[in-house]
């Protein structure tokens, strides 16, 4: 029998585990472990969507297409797998499906140093520190000189992009990230990562209503995942959407419990500062921003203060800072902390300095600060009507005339999804009032 050292580069690499799709052989070591046809179909898929969940129907459509089979030869499989890699190996989301949660590092066709290249550039991305941005920039482009076919690396530099402004505080490329994720979808249009990083480069460009249409039609035509979900939670939510967008977070959610999306913003427009708390996992400025809303300004200070001695870089830095001017009476230095930040490529942050102004009473440059939100792409009439920081400037007309702007913006969203979903799904996906719906009404 042959060992995995014979097979060069087709082969994934997870644990001590290799599998040669070619040769349709799984090995541990260099023993060759004996798979039935339709367990090793299943575990390539699940290898071929790491760290992402791989759906009962995806998986009974490749396993049985056509035919109709009892959840039980499914399960029978799940079951064999797991006796063979490690009972922990495969994950269940309950009514969903499965997740391989054996890290992958390598893959088919892919050089073992360009993928390790790859995988030290995602670790490096969580770190979101300067250094640790820009070491994964080159790393990405290592990995896609060596394999410029690799789709996943195409999308992770897509990302990297992104984020080198958001938190490193340099000038954006969107023309290399957007040439980054078009070739990451012309290698591999369904890639669920280049989808999910793609969603927050069009919100950050102003595209959110072409996100929404894109991620509703991707919904649409292959089936519900808690990914596009997550998704759509964020462009429901610049789209002015908020029921919706917190829908789409519960059905998320109720496919994958573990996820996180972006709800914690959502509910922060709507002024559900407990359930801020409850979802934001982040250490940065909207927790503190929600104790302010709550009356407790000494302690989103004292946080503010704590967070900025990390020195985080760039325009979160701004954000934070400026928040801890307004609460600190600094009104001078807050106003010199949002010079040009209508500039900056995050449409929901221009609002939220907008926000900041009207804690300054400037009513001016807040209607100004509002407008070019909604220029940027995000607006939402809810907050604008509702959010007590802007009680001083409601009844100005600029302020009068961007709330109908808001509400006509997200009367074509509305409208736009609903085509975009189909009339069923849509009414699957966003009763037209749910019982979480109706709580918040009634505590509104």
């Amino acid at each position: 029998m042959k060992g995995k050292s014979n097979h060069g580069d087709d082969i994934y690499r997870f644990g001590e585990f290799s599998l040669s799709p070619r040769e349709r052989r799984l090995f541990r070591g260099d023993g060759y472990l004996s798979l039935s046809p339709k367990a090793f179909d299943a575990l390539s898929l699940l290898v071929r969507n790491h760290g992402n969940l791989v759906s009962r129907a995806e998986l009974f459509s490749t396993l049985w297409p056509g035919i109709h089979v009892s959840e039980a030869n499914l399960t029978n499989i799940v079951v064999m797998l797991r006796k063979m890699l490690g009972r922990d190996a495969i994950q269940t989301v309950s009514k969903f499906g499965y997740r391989l949660t054996v890290p992958v590092t390598g893959e088919p066709g892919i050089h073992p140093e360009a993928y390790g290249s790859f995988i030290r550039g995602k670790e490096l991305l969580a770190r979101r520190s300067a250094e640790a941005i820009t070491e994964a920039r080159e790393r990405f482009l290592f990995c896609i000189a060596h394999n410029p076919q690799f789709a996943p690396a195409w999308a992770w530099l897509g990302r990297v992009c992104r984020l080198a402004e958001k938190f490193n505080g340099k000038p954006a490329d969107p023309d290399l990230a957007e040439a980054a994720f078009q070739r990451a979808f012309a290698l591999d249009p369904n890639l669920a990562c280049a989808h999910q990083f793609y969603t927050h480069f069009q919100v950050d460009s102003g595209h959110a209503p072409q996100a929404m249409i894109r991620l509703s039609t991707r919904i649409r035509s292959r089936g519900e995942d808690p990914e596009t979900l997550a998704g759509l939670v964020t462009v429901l939510r610049c789209c002015g959407l908020l029921e919706k967008s917190l829908a789409a977070h519960e059905r998320a959610i109720a496919l994958d419990p573990a996820l996180e999306t972006s709800v914690a913003f959502t509910y922060f427009h709507r002024g559900d500062f407990a359930r801020v708390f409850e979802t934001y996992y982040a250490a940065y400025y909207l927790d503190a921003a929600a104790l302010a809303g709550v009356g407790e300004a000494d302690r989103a200070a004292s946080l503010l203060r704590t967070r900025l001695a990390q020195r985080h870089p760039g325009f979160m830095s701004n954000l934070m800072a400026s928040l801890l001017a307004v609460l600190d009476g600094q009104w001078e230095r807050a106003r010199q902390l949002m010079e040009n930040v209508e500039r900056v490529r995050e449409p929901e942050g221009i609002f939220l300095f907008a926000r900041h102004f009207a804690m300054l009473e400037d009513e001016e440059i807040t209607v100004h600060m509002i407008r070019a939100a909604r220029l940027a792409g995000f607006w939402c009439s809810y907050s604008l009507e509702r959010d007590p920081v802007f009680a001083t400037v409601r009844e100005q007309p600029g302020f009068v005339a961007e709330i109908e702007n808001a509400k006509r913006l997200e009367l074509q969203a509305e409208q736009d999804v609903q085509q975009a979903l189909g009339p069923a799904l849509a009414a699957n996906l966003f009763p037209a009032k749910s019982a979480a719906g109706s709580a918040r009404e009634a505590e509104t």
